[in-house]
């Protein structure tokens, strides 16, 4: 496919990321650089035209040079942004591609960045600005070689000045040093604390009038000044907006994973896996006097209605009867797609005889709801519930058995070295507070209300069991999750 910069959208940049081919992305960069060098290009034509007003302070012998190797770097980058598209997408030729976009660039940017002149704005931009947009667009590992050889090229330009290297350099000094009879990278560093105090010596009280505007125009440090701002700040500008735009993908990203971790794609319900993960953390928050309820329920004769009427029929009583569930129960309410045709509901700061009512509510509810057909018959479909309350007498009960519990594993281990025995000790006491209950607690809530399910199935179903008189029949009149040891 063809690219263009109409791509650079918010809505296309998310497609670029995750649905463009690499060669497209590839093509892309290509023509980012484009740009960039265009601006590079259109600065060596305005010093080019205003030559006789700049000649004091550029060295034009160098200008011709560097504006020569810029329009063939620019002719290079625009062939491959042409091309790259109409080629086949194979791993090794795109490769090739890609070694050849940093190698090139990377000698290109630190070039231009000696020549013009060195400015920490405009390295750090070009080298970090490069280094990010390449590793959204192309291999990473390519990318990264590019920063660390930008890096090394830094380093090298900045060293060999000092071992009698001259570079070359477009700045024309207009201060004659009487240490210093070179003209190089070495010297451009130097020497620009110095122009920059006779640049300052335009202004009376260090203050900045409209008649000395004249003379700081006229300046060496203030043309290399906007010079280095002209070179960085578009691109600066533009690799901050891309990264937002990347940002705002991510985040849209994220929170699309999230609903699809936590919702069961066909009842908008929440899955199992969250409504456990919130049980969890329901149990562990709930308050020292309040109950907590868990149900079960399980669609009668469901297979049938599968079998007779389609899996799309099935579906459609999965949806309608989720959807009771949610107009039926308040916003408190804990409703997750358990499994099939099975929905576990948890209820904080419930009693369990106000579940009950709620229990049978909702099996009328169900009961009562009739399924159209397309629009030719209706019919109804039932459902069997079990349901265990967890009092806060149980849970009080079940928190101090599991609180000893751990400080017996702990505190006999400390016992054959003292010194460690007060921080075992203090550690037992943290993970008993933490873990006030077994890990293993809504899997127990579960089982209990499961076996009343069953019993409600085993009694001819569309009814309501309660697990806790199950319990209480079952152990005269006192029940736990938890045997005694």
């Amino acid at each position: 496919m063809a690219v263009s910069i109409s791509h650079l959208g918010y809505k296309k940049l998310s497609q670029m990321i995750f649905e463009w081919q690499a060669v497209d992305r590839t093509s892309l960069l290509a023509l980012f650089i484009v740009m960039e060098v265009s601006l590079h290009w259109l600065w060596c034509l305005l010093v080019w035209l205003q030559q006789d007003a700049v000649e004091s302070y550029v060295n034009i012998h160098y200008l011709y040079p560097l504006w020569f190797g810029i329009s063939l770097t620019g002719l290079f980058f625009l062939c491959m942004y042409k091309y790259l598209p109409h080629t086949e997408n194979k791993n090794d030729a795109l490769d090739e591609w890609q070694i050849a976009l940093v190698l090139i660039y990377t000698f290109y940017i630190a070039t231009v960045i000696v020549v013009i002149g060195y400015s920490s704005l405009f390295a750090g931009v070009s080298v970090v600005g490069g280094a990010m947009l390449g590793m959204m667009l192309i291999k990473r590992r390519y990318a990264w070689r590019m920063f660390w050889l930008q890096i090394s090229l830094m380093l090298i330009a900045i060293i060999v000045p000092y071992f009698g290297v001259s570079l070359p350099n477009l700045r024309q000094l207009t201060v004659i040093h009487p240490l210093i009879d070179t003209h190089n990278y070495l010297t451009y560093n130097e020497l620009m604390a110095i122009e920059n105090a006779i640049a300052a010596s335009a202004f009376e009280n260090n203050i900045l009038e409209w008649e000395s505007i004249s003379e700081v125009q006229r300046s060496s440090a203030f043309f290399w000044r906007s010079t280095h701002l002209y070179l960085a700040l578009p691109k600066a500008i533009f690799i901050v907006y891309m990264f937002r735009s990347l940002l705002l993908v991510l985040d849209d990203s994220r929170q699309e994973t999230l609903q699809h971790a936590n919702q069961d794609g066909l009842t908008q319900l929440k899955n199992r896996r969250y409504g456990l993960k919130k049980m969890k953390y329901t149990l562990a928050t709930v308050q020292d006097h309040q109950d907590l309820s868990v149900m079960l329920l399980d669609l009668d004769w469901f297979k049938r209605i599968n079998d007779n009427y389609g899996h799309d029929v099935g579906d459609q009583v999965l949806i309608e009867v989720s959807q009771t569930l949610s107009q039926s129960l308040s916003d408190e309410a804990i409703i997750s797609r358990y499994g099939g045709e099975e929905f576990l509901i948890v209820l904080p700061n419930t009693q369990h005889d106000s579940a009950m009512v709620i229990a049978e509510q909702l099996r009328l509810s169900i009961a009562d709801k009739a399924i159209s057909l397309n629009n030719m018959f209706e019919f109804n479909v039932t459902a069997s519930f079990g349901l265990y309350t967890l009092t806060h007498e149980e849970r009080a009960c079940i928190a101090k058995t599991y609180k000893s519990i751990l400080q017996k594993r702990i505190l006999p281990q400390s016992e054959t070295v003292p010194l460690i025995k007060p921080i075992a000790t203090q550690r037992a006491e943290n993970m008993a507070s933490m873990q006030k209950l077994p890990s293993d607690i809504c899997q127990r809530l579960i089982s209990a209300a499961d076996k009343a399910l069953y019993e409600a199935k085993h009694r001819g179903r569309n009814q309501v069991v309660s697990a806790n008189k199950m319990l209480n029949d079952t152990t005269g009149g006192t029940h736990t999750l938890y045997k005694k040891r």
